[in-house]
């Protein structure tokens, strides 16, 4: 049983702190509201996290996507999760697979694109509109069908209201995310978080497609300034919109950031979308570089035999490396790894101490030029 509900106020009106809340009440009323049985939330299929299965009274598979705020993507989704599940045939015990699948999406509002993506696909999409009222000291959920407008409202009896100045729970993707992480990074990364969220109060948390955003909102006009996201290692990877070269730059876009979660940082490359396919390839190249180096194939009693392995493979990368460091080019952390092993071994090698440049930088410093040039382009 959910003891409480939780809600804040915003500037129009009153909301769920987070996606998690709005899934806590809804499973719990899912019979009041639609005759439902919930089966699972946050099933896991096609790589994703499926919000809530239920079944319907005869049996029928029903597919539920929540948002706490409108999303352009979640037709796309629920496509997904239908294909996923009919593969699996998941509850097949309690299911019956030849009746038809039910696609519902719940949200506050419903982008046009939405719109259009259900006007022309094969499946069938039910659009429900919620919202939250308060009267009388009383707070009701209210939803309405946006084809058939048939509505229905339920008082929320037990309310637990955010105060002004306190940032809601991690939504569910992230806590999921960090599961996987030591204690180290899990306080880093919901430090940071803590961070971005109190910076400024039209900053706001966005958790669609496995992705967490930071930014003012998800329409058109909406200007993010940190993302966090999986790679298929389950490994967090965080993006922040940061200026080009090096920082001088006036133009923004969306780097790719390697740190050990302990303050050190590095702007790997910048990508308009994903990971960065082709950075996790040359990141591959360069760690198996890294792996296959003997020093002991370079020593000078045997230099001669391996001098153009040497000069092809890694004094070739040695130049390159330290040019994009000079440069303040995106370097990654690979890189810097080879770096740094290569010039242990020439030191070692002339006797002689190189002067390097630590292409480094403080992550919180990374975090706020982020957070600075996010509020320039509001």
């Amino acid at each position: 049983m959910v003891n409480f509900v939780n809600l804040r106020q915003t500037g129009s009106g009153w909301e769920f702190e987070s996606e998690a809340a709005l899934e806590d009440f809804l499973e719990e009323n899912l019979p009041a509201l639609f005759g439902l049985h919930p089966l699972k939330r946050q099933h896991y299929v096609n790589e994703q996290f499926c919000d809530i299965v239920a079944a319907g009274d005869n049996k029928n598979l029903v597919i539920l996507e929540l948002k706490n705020t409108e999303d352009r993507y979640v037709v796309q989704q629920l496509t997904r999760y239908y294909d996923g599940l009919r593969e699996q045939q998941a509850f097949s015990d309690q299911v019956d697979y030849s009746q038809p699948v039910r696609l519902v999406a719940i949200a506050p509002s419903f982008h046009r694109d939405n719109l259009i993506d259900r006007k022309y696909h094969t499946l069938a999409f039910q659009f429900l509109k919620f919202s939250v009222i308060s009267e009388d000291e009383k707070f009701y959920f209210q939803i309405i069908d946006i084809d058939t407008e048939e509505q229905s409202i339920l008082q929320i009896s037990q309310i637990q209201t955010q105060e002004p100045g306190v940032i809601a729970s991690p939504p569910r993707r992230l806590q999921t995310m960090l599961t996987q992480c030591n204690d180290q990074t899990k306080y880093e990364i919901l430090r940071i978080r803590e961070h971005l969220l109190t910076f400024d109060r039209r900053m706001q948390e966005f958790s669609s497609n496995g992705i967490i955003k930071y930014g003012n909102n998800q329409g058109k006009s909406s200007k993010i300034c940190a993302e966090l996201c999986t790679d298929s290692q389950s490994n967090i990877i965080l993006f922040l919109w940061l200026p080009y070269k090096g920082g001088k730059s006036q133009r923004v876009g969306r780097a790719r950031i390697w740190t050990d979660w302990q303050g050190h940082a590095l702007i790997e490359g910048y990508v308009s979308s994903g990971i960065g396919a082709q950075i996790t390839s040359q990141k591959k190249v360069i760690a198996n570089l890294i792996e296959k180096f003997n020093p002991e194939d370079y020593q000078s009693s045997v230099y001669w035999r391996n001098a153009r392995k040497w000069n092809r493979y890694y004094l070739k990368e040695f130049k390159r490396i330290q040019k994009q460091i000079e440069e303040e080019q995106p370097i990654s952390w690979e890189d810097l790894k080879l770096r740094d092993k290569l010039q242990q071994f020439l030191e070692e090698l002339r006797r002689e101490k190189l002067s390097l440049k630590n292409p480094c930088k403080p992550l919180n410093y990374l975090v706020d030029l982020s957070l600075n040039k996010w509020l320039e382009r509001l």
